[in-house]
């Protein structure tokens, strides 16, 4: 009879322990500690303005408010948030994985992409441009022909210019734009081709004042989505919840205005969620 009694403790102690692990998991591409609930989401670490891992450790940029945002609706608090770099050609993969619950990235709605994705929003019409020297004689897209050309793996805007806008480009890619940059700075390429919102956030950083100038050219338009697990429906629906929510209480037009006015960029208005512009 002893042995029962034993034995019966501790099935009810095993029992307990395992209801308090379920209770204490999240489903949420994160993890649950001391603090509650957190939420894993996917943003870029090195594009100034949009998704920037400060040197004090914050992070700052349009696609961090929008998320942050999001977030909020979906009951996280940003001290429950976990950021997670995402590099472009990584984006799809990190869904799949369940490695983030979402991802805001300067992440463009492509047919593509929503074969392995499926994306809220937009939240956001950017157009692809080139970022050159101030005295740089390139001012179209065919320019770029015999020139050499520097973007990210797996963007968009590579393989536009490889396939319409200028096939005969020197094509060089780089797995963050930091390193584009760079190499546009010291003449190792002749332009950076992204969008243009990413390229005015980097136009306007301190270090790099005066040096730079944006060709001015709308070679296509990219519309910003927050990516989901393919089939997270509930997730997505949230989401847009959350966005249309953002447009309509002034929030969006607020940090639109705090992560790209000291660039001066012309931003286009907040796009229709559902409605993607060609």
């Amino acid at each position: 009879m002893k042995l029962r009694k034993v034995t019966a403790a501790s099935a009810a102690v095993l029992a307990l322990a395992l209801a308090a692990t379920a209770c204490g998991s999240s489903d949420d591409g994160g993890s649950s500690g001391g603090g509650g609930k957190k939420i894993k989401i996917g943003i870029k670490f090195d594009q100034p303005g949009l998704g920037l891992k400060e040197p004090n450790g914050t992070y700052s940029g349009f696609d961090v408010d929008v998320a942050t945002y999001v977030a909020g609706k979906l009951g996280y608090k940003p001290s429950q948030i976990q950021w997670v770099e995402t590099k472009s050609a990584d984006r799809e993969n990190a869904l799949q994985r369940g490695d983030v619950k979402f991802i805001a990235a300067t992440y463009s709605i492509t047919d593509e992409r929503k074969q392995k994705v499926d994306f809220a929003g937009p939240y956001f019409l950017a157009h692809q441009d080139l970022l050159v020297k101030k005295d740089s004689t390139i001012t179209k897209g065919t320019d770029l022909n015999g020139k050499k050309l520097c973007s990210v793996t797996g963007s968009t805007s590579a393989q536009n210019v490889q396939k319409t806008i200028a096939p005969k480009a020197n094509l060089k890619e780089n797995s963050g734009y930091s390193e584009c940059v760079a190499s546009l700075q010291s003449g190792a390429v002749d332009a950076l081709t992204t969008d243009d919102s990413i390229l005015a956030g980097y136009a306007a950083q301190d270090k790099y004042k005066g040096q730079f100038k944006l060709a001015g050219l709308k070679l296509s338009n990219e519309n910003y989505g927050i990516g989901v697990k393919k089939g997270d429906t509930a997730t997505l629906n949230k989401i847009n919840d959350a966005l249309k929510s953002m447009v309509s209480d002034g929030t969006w037009e607020k940090d639109v205005k705090k992560n790209f006015g000291p660039a001066q960029y012309q931003y286009e208005p907040a796009p229709k969620i559902g409605q993607i512009v060609k």
